[in-house]
């Protein structure tokens, strides 16, 4: 190799070319497709059974597809993939300089409306007020497309070197990525093996700094169904005689959740946190304060489950915990009359932490809710479905300090660590299949950006330089890759 070659090679990104052309790409191009993309009711196939007659789906997928075909980087090739009556997916093949190969991802499907929007502000009416961008869909994760192909384009504008890049565009991550490992499999070729995931649909703690997750929880849905009767009778008639459905309900949760706490009790639910992790949440913890818990709208004078920083992150990542979603069988107030109803329906999704077998734990969940029914009611756990968790490999050094220089290249801080208290059923079932890769699992979430609840917004600012950074760390990929050129 000529001394020329190796200067050419070692080449490093230009920080304000990068930032002067990500910020003309966002504000001329991204956000004026991401407001027409926000426009598009497109509830993911759980909350739209009627997704292929309705059509959203297609309008998303045709928008985002047309989108990166008019900027995709010279040699590259799109495809829109669809087998049979499986969600669609785009897959974007971007040639490098070497055999090496980085997978991008990111989801263009969307959680159902919610209520509690703000006046002027809706789930499909997009609306910019000052640096943030509100509507569905946005953050989680419809910048994922537009942000990785722009990221490789500042690379491509600087004239700098890279690996294969590939690009992969799901249409059911809300729906917990059903048809993801059919295209897996079926693209496997066309993916090959990267060293590398990036991934654009997780968190950030704040907005002023890089973060990169390291556990993702498993979870659990599934509807607790408790009956006792036939049919509704008086209240009057039947209360003292007839055990109340929705006491039996409560009987039976109590098995599982201690009520005045929120903690698990069986241990088939816990797993020891790796001592790393505990380290990672107390410096955390440190960094954020009380943006811990005040990020979340709590009404005044309530206040969190403990006053243990750590303790409270630890709980979001690491430990299980159980949430009411839903309920069948509960009239409206103003339609409750003096009836003991016959039935009460609730749906339930139960985080599991990171390294629990969500397989084995929707077992134990149904025996434990279903066995020994009280004064023999009928007790069914039906639609359960689990997907286990993430728990990320040792960051490799090289990863470690890219991160780092590109946190404080475009943020002014060090890079931070984290888990994450949602699942993301893709990183699961990528870690098995790709044991060697490094992972970058990062996102746009921060405080009060409220993903899948009312007000959702995509703080442009982050998402900019978030675009910049991985273009950065794209670039020092190709710098310590084994395969040079």
């Amino acid at each position: 190799m000529t001394s020329s070659q190796a200067t050419e090679t070692k080449a490093t990104l230009d920080p304000i070319k990068a930032s002067s052309y990500a910020a003309r790409i966002w504000k001329d191009s991204i956000v004026p497709a991401l407001v027409d993309y926000i426009r598009i009711p497109n509830r993911s196939p759980m909350f739209d059974p009627k997704w292929r007659d309705n059509g959203h789906m297609d309008a998303a997928v045709t928008l985002v597809e047309a989108w990166c075909s008019a900027k995709l980087p010279e040699g590259a090739e799109i495809s829109i993939v669809r087998e049979g009556n499986r969600t669609p997916v785009i897959l974007i093949d971007v040639p490098g300089a070497n055999d090496d190969t980085i997978l991008l991802y990111g989801h263009l499907d969307k959680q159902p409306e919610m209520t509690g929007w703000s006046e002027g502000r809706g789930p499909w009416n997009p609306v910019i007020e000052g640096d943030k961008l509100y509507g569905r869909g946005g953050a989680d994760d419809g910048y994922a497309a537009f942000a990785s192909v722009t990221a490789v384009n500042v690379l491509r504008q600087q004239g700098l070197p890279h690996a294969r890049c590939v690009i992969l565009i799901e249409a059911c991550e809300e729906s917990g990525s059903y048809d993801l490992p059919f295209y897996i499999e079926k693209l496997r070729d066309r993916i090959g093996t990267p060293s590398l995931v990036i991934c654009l649909d997780s968190g950030c703690g704040n907005y002023d700094q890089m973060w990169c997750t390291t556990s993702l929880r498993g979870i659990i849905t599934g509807d607790l169904q408790v009956e006792l009767l036939r049919e509704g009778v008086h209240s009057g008639d039947a209360s003292g005689i007839v055990a109340s459905s929705f006491r039996v309900l409560r009987a039976v949760l109590s098995r599982l959740e201690n009520a005045n706490t929120g903690e698990i009790l069986p241990d088939d639910f816990h797993v020891k946190i790796p001592y790393e992790r505990i380290g990672q949440a107390r410096k955390v913890a440190l960094a954020l304060g009380s943006e811990v818990w005040d990020k979340f709208p709590l009404l005044d004078g309530v206040a969190p489950v403990t006053d243990d920083d750590a303790e409270l992150i630890l709980n979001r990542t690491w430990r299980p915990a159980l949430a009411v979603t839903g309920a069948e069988g509960l009239p409206a107030i103003g339609d409750a009359g003096n009836v003991m109803r016959p039935m009460t329906s609730i749906k339930l999704s139960m985080r599991l932490p990171p390294t629990l077998d969500a397989g084995r734990a929707v077992g134990h969940l149904t025996r434990l809710l279903e066995s020994d029914p009280p004064y023999g009611a009928r007790i069914r756990f039906v639609h359960a479905e689990g997907a286990s968790g993430w728990n990320a490999p040792a960051v490799a050094p090289w990863l470690d300090a890219a991160l780092n220089r590109a946190s404080n290249q475009y943020f002014g801080k060090d890079v931070m660590y984290m888990g994450e208290g949602g699942s993301i059923p893709f990183m699961g079932m990528l870690g098995e299949k790709f044991p060697q890769a490094q992972f970058l699992i990062t996102g746009v979430l921060g405080p009060y950006s409220n993903a899948h609840g009312p007000n959702e917004f995509l703080h442009l600012p982050t998402a900019e330089k978030l675009t910049m950074c991985v273009a950065s760390v794209i670039a020092e990929h190709y710098e310590q890759s084994p395969t040079p050129a």
